[in-house]
């Protein structure tokens, strides 16, 4: 890509910071998020391992001769390293002998099929940086007038909000954040999503490890995913919602192995359950939630658009969600921070929980917008922070409540923040 026309994202700061602290940096994500044109800008020297003109030869090489393709200016970028997983140990071993940082980075879209041709971990060497697609605020559909970082240090100011309809929003979400998609016209944009899911079931989930794997039960447990996107459904659960009609006969064993197969792939991304310390005896609820990388995979498994969205509202908030945690875990990423969900056993939850690794947390509810869906997620917001024991934990430093569309981003008086997503950044 002409540099002059690429987009800046978050993950070119952190990967210059990475290659800074380590030998090798691995960046690793879903296919078509973006990872090789970012470590594009950066590296000096590639190689491209899915090259279909030169493939025999670099895998010939990685088996006979590895170091030989570590050999170019410095970093060099491997990419889609996973397709000869023996170049990890040579690119340790390299290290090693040389000296410094910043040699290498590797991009794939996949884990490593063949792990036993690993040996050693990385540590110490080489860093890890996952990429996922666009946020609003790195393909420009946000205007970033409301920092994260900021409302961490304190700073809660009002802003005003892009002129962004909820038609526009079911847009960004159905389009998803796939930087090819960003320069389509609105159909041909629409149109990525559904190749995308296609490819998954085709070929993606099955090349990932040579098991050959059953695309139109691939597709059903897709949309079965979908359908539970924000839930911390079981196994169980979701084969029961397969076989319901009688005609599945896949066991939870094999959904368990076609989820693992996705997860591989970086298509599905649950979010962990936070756990803080609270004054009273609730139990924490453990299960991980149910999200796709992207929202438009879940739209487009389900094979509706922005139309649907638009004509069911509930529907439409749910998948609003899988958008917004997309957007707060791309801006975690570049605040050194992780995303979790809370629930427990009386029924309360929090949609997400910023977390930052120095222990400073956000917590947020996630809407469409309106007075009652706003004033619902206050509630919920200040019932949670009401049960934090602050002689054991930090207070949070924010309550928000992230939403759809609005006017302006402002702070309640109840010191709630209202914060449009077309006003967010990292």
């Amino acid at each position: 890509m002409d540099k002059e026309k690429y987009k800046r994202r978050i993950a070119d700061r952190l990967l210059q910071e990475q290659l800074e602290a380590a030998g090798m940096v691995l960046v690793q994500g879903p296919k078509w998020c973006g990872k090789t044109t970012t470590a594009e800008q950066t590296a000096k020297s590639v190689i491209y391992m899915d090259d279909p003109q030169k493939r025999n030869d670099y895998r010939l090489l990685a088996e006979n001769n590895p170091t030989m393709l570590l050999e170019g200016e410095t970093p060099r970028l491997l990419d889609e390293w996973q397709l000869a997983p023996q170049l990890w140990d040579t690119a340790r071993f390299v290290v090693d002998r040389r000296g410094g940082r910043g040699h290498f980075i590797f991009t794939g879209s996949a884990v490593p099929a063949d792990k036993g041709k690993l040996s050693h971990t990385g540590t110490g060497r080489f860093a890890w940086l996952t990429m996922r697609p666009m946020s609003l605020w790195e393909s420009g559909d946000s205007n970033g007038s409301i920092s994260l970082n900021n409302m961490f240090a304190g700073q809660t100011d009002a802003a005003i909000a892009p002129d962004q309809t909820l038609e526009e929003m079911a847009f960004f979400l159905c389009r998803g954040g796939w930087p090819g998609a960003l320069e389509l016209k609105r159909q041909a944009a629409l149109k990525q999503a559904v190749n995308y899911v296609d490819a998954i079931c085709q070929s993606d989930i099955s090349r990932v490890d040579g098991v050959v794997r059953d695309a139109a039960f691939t597709r059903r447990l897709m949309r079965c995913y979908a359908r539970h996107q924000g839930g911390q459904v079981s196994v169980s659960t979701i084969h029961a919602d397969l076989t319901a009609t009688g005609k599945e006969t896949m066991s939870e064993n094999t959904i368990v192995s076609y989820i693992s197969a996705l997860r591989k792939i970086f298509v599905v991304e649950d979010m962990p359950a936070w756990n803080p310390n609270l004054r009273s005896k609730s139990a924490i609820r453990t299960s991980d939630t149910r999200y796709f990388v992207d929202p438009s995979i879940a739209v487009a498994a389900m094979g509706i658009g922005p139309n649907d969205l638009m004509n069911d509202l509930n529907t439409f908030g749910l998948f609003f969600e899988t958008l917004a945690v997309r957007d707060l875990r791309v801006y975690a990423e570049g605040l050194d921070g992780d995303v979790f969900h809370y629930r427990d056993s009386n029924g309360l939850e929090c949609d997400a929980v910023l977390h930052l690794h120095n222990g400073n947390y956000g917590l947020i509810e996630i809407k469409l917008g309106g007075e009652t869906l706003i004033e619902e997620g206050v509630k919920n917001l200040k019932r949670l922070a009401d049960k934090i024991d602050t002689t054991r934990m930090k207070a949070p430093s924010f309550l928000m409540v992230l939403t759809a569309v609005g006017q302006y981003a402002y702070m309640r008086k109840d010191g709630v923040m209202v914060v449009p997503i077309g006003c967010l950044k990292d």
